[in-house]
């Protein structure tokens, strides 16, 4: 079910040029997922990359194909410390699978404890998102050139919108399945037999902190009853602070 798009041979003296967000858009757009991962680690080196993970359901395709052509691409996990068990367990699980390097980020503590003492998650649920996800990751953002995102069209409004590559603040975000339907995903997933999150058969279709996340399809059940569908962590535009 992969779609048929042109592959390239990618000129290796064009790396370490800068080329903008349109003219990547205009190499990368028409490549299949694969050859979009692996034309960039051929543009970037190892530690211009910020690669991020929640280890939540749909984690593990992007995990299976970074085993496959950078195994040692180091991959950031922020630990809110409102994890479902489950999520700890799937994030140990893929660990040993495939054998992945994996970072844990960690919020303030003193702020981390304050939002639990007042379950901020109720009332103040953008604030939480700020101090326990967003806040623990701008300093590791500000020292990566580049960004790969696992987000896929068809999840969101806000995610409908962007292209393989969008410039967010002063990092560049890379898209590699922004274009493939939630189809192509699942057959990915059946063909590698990749396991999935133990809560997903439980009808949980997205997962993230225990407090803001219930059961249902795709993402409704997340932040439920809130006017919220993002943590912030991607629409959010961050600034180097040099």
């Amino acid at each position: 079910m992969t779609k048929n798009r042109q592959t390239i041979n990618w000129p290796k003296t064009l790396k370490g040029i800068h080329l903008s967000v349109d003219e990547l858009n205009e190499i990368f757009t028409p490549l299949d997922f694969t050859t979009r991962l692996k034309t960039l680690f051929e543009l970037y080196d190892e530690n211009q990359i910020l690669l991020t993970s929640s280890f939540g359901t749909k984690s593990v395709f992007l995990l299976h194909l970074i085993h496959q052509h950078k195994p040692k691409q180091q991959i950031h996990f922020i630990n809110t410390t409102y994890h479902f068990d489950e999520t700890i367990a799937y994030k140990d699980l893929l660990i040993e699978k495939l054998d992945l390097n994996v970072k844990e980020v960690l919020p303030n503590k003193s702020q981390n404890k304050l939002t639990l003492e007042e379950a901020w998650w109720n009332d103040h649920p953008k604030m939480c998102c700020t101090i326990n996800k967003v806040a623990p990751l701008d300093p590791i953002i500000n020292a990566h050139e580049l960004w790969i995102s696992g987000l896929m069209s068809y999840q969101t409004k806000f995610r409908s919108h962007l292209r393989v590559f969008e410039k967010q603040g002063d990092i560049l975000k890379f898209h590699p399945f922004i274009d493939i339907d939630e189809g192509e995903f699942l057959y990915h997933l059946d063909f590698h037999k990749l396991p999935r999150h133990p809560l997903e058969e439980k009808g949980y279709g997205s997962i993230g902190c225990v407090h803001c996340t219930a059961k249902g399809e795709g993402r409704d059940g997340r932040w439920k009853g809130k006017n919220k569908q993002e943590c912030g962590l991607h629409p959010n535009y961050f600034k180097r602070k040099t």
